[in-house]
């Protein structure tokens, strides 16, 4: 071989070497550890436990520290300033020092400490609504990896399907021009015409076509599982899990573990315990609540001398009398929110349960039309063995032998799609049920 000839081989060969081996569940684990929508649902899982933490505050101590300067000869200032720093003598009693007195600097470092004691449970209140919250967005994050597991099993076998279907045409083709060296041949011995050979280049053209459009059909398929596995489009995989049919379980329990648990239902729930919890916690707005505050503090004429330290304790009810209706709207908007989430949840629950009978009910029609697929391959292929004995020998014609080809054809298409159908039905049967994850059979 020629110099030339290795290196085009070798050019050839590196894409294929370079593929990875690729299981369904190494795929599905794949998409669970990098799809880009599910790490930003665990960021917001993140953000909702911040929003926790930031409701639990109230009931921690708020410090504070304070560093300041002054400078002035405001006569009440500096009277001031000059008890605080422990400074005032018997000579700022004098008239003129009173009235007219020299500018003073004031350094201050202050320490300030506040503590809610009793806030009639508004702080509880918001911890129970944070919680909820945050139950809400894994609630949220579950939804969205059945949808990605969901997404990435048609992903998969959408490839394999589309693998499957470029070999049907490309044995159709392969088929095809057997048939045309065997018109070719009759057409010789002078038992058929040119008609016939022509006829079966048309249905050679016919099948190219085919084969063309499953070619790209398969280019498309590729970048479509990379997308539902959060990798670049053009990241190449060898695929080793077949298309089969799955072996899903009919359970007569997947509507009842639909109602309770899929996301979407528990999501309905969760957002009308949250409105009820916002709602009280807007009327706990209208509350008093109890405060203790505690400040001590360093008043300096330079920064580091010639002052004095001093410090206070006070504690304090505070109660917002009127807000301008402010808590009770709030209190009103959580109310109808409330009520909203109710009839959602309800309409949710029904709307699951329709979809689990449904993909039941796909499951079932596919397996059966499997099962009738299967017979009719074997039929057309008998049927097109038979033929093309009988057209050799002159006894039937082209157009029976072309019949029997797109027939076949056909069939072997009816029988991809029909396996096809009932592994994503079987997918979406447990996605229906909310029971879909990593380890389910239909993902094996």
């Amino acid at each position: 071989m020629k110099p030339t000839q290795l290196l085009a081989v070798a050019a050839l060969a590196v894409p294929v070497l370079a593929q990875e081996p690729l299981d369904l569940p190494g795929a599905v684990q794949r998409a669970l550890t990098a799809h880009p929508s599910l790490t930003a649902a665990a960021a917001r899982i993140e953000a909702a436990e911040a929003r926790r933490e930031q409701a639990r505050s109230g009931f921690l101590p708020r410090v504070q520290y304070r560093e300041s300067f002054q400078r002035g000869n405001n006569p009440v200032y500096v009277f001031g300033a000059l008890l605080t720093q422990r400074q005032f003598g018997e000579s700022n009693f004098a008239i003129d020092a009173l009235n007219r007195p020299d500018a003073l600097n004031n350094f201050q470092s202050q320490l300030s400490a506040e503590q809610t004691l009793y806030d009639f449970g508004a702080t509880r209140r918001g911890m129970r609504a944070a919680e909820l919250g945050k139950q809400l967005s894994e609630q949220d994050r579950r939804g969205l990896e059945l949808q990605v597991l969901a997404g990435v099993a048609r992903a998969y076998h959408g490839v394999t399907l589309a693998a499957e279907a470029l070999k049907v045409a490309e044995e159709a083709k392969k088929s095809a021009e057997a048939d045309l060296k065997r018109a070719e041949s009759v057409r010789d011995a002078g038992m058929a015409t040119e008609a016939d050979v022509l006829s079966v280049k048309v249905h050679m053209a016919s099948v190219e076509e085919q084969r063309i459009r499953r070619r790209y059909d398969l280019d498309v398929a590729r970048a479509a599982l990379n997308e539902a596995l959060g990798l670049p489009l053009d990241t190449q995989h060898a695929l080793v899990t077949p298309l089969a049919p799955a072996l899903p379980a009919l359970e007569a329990a997947h509507e009842k573990r639909a109602r309770e648990e899929r996301p979407e239902v528990l999501g309905a729930r969760l957002q009308g315990d949250l409105a009820s919890a916002q709602e009280s916690l807007a009327r706990a707005q209208l509350l008093p609540r109890i405060v203790t505050r505690g400040i001590v503090e360093a008043n300096r004429q330079t920064f580091v001398t010639r002052g004095g330290a001093n410090w206070m304790f006070m504690t304090s009810l505070e109660w917002n009398l009127f807000d301008g209706n402010r808590a009770r709207a709030q209190a009103a908007e959580a109310r109808h929110m409330g009520a909203s989430a109710r009839a959602q949840q309800q309409q949710m629950e029904n709307a699951v349960a329709l979809e689990v009978r449904k993909a039941r009910a796909d499951v079932q029609s596919a397996t059966e039309r499997i099962a009738v697929s299967e017979a009719a391959v074997t039929q057309a292929e008998e049927s097109l063995r038979i033929l093309r004995n009988r057209y050799s020998a002159g006894l039937a014609t082209m157009t029976d032998l072309l019949r029997a080809e797109t027939a076949l054809l056909e069939t072997k298409t009816r029988k991809l799609a029909a396996v096809y159908d009932q592994r994503m039905s079987a997918v979406a049967l447990e996605r229906a049920a909310g029971t879909l994850n990593g380890a389910s059979n239909v993902l094996q």
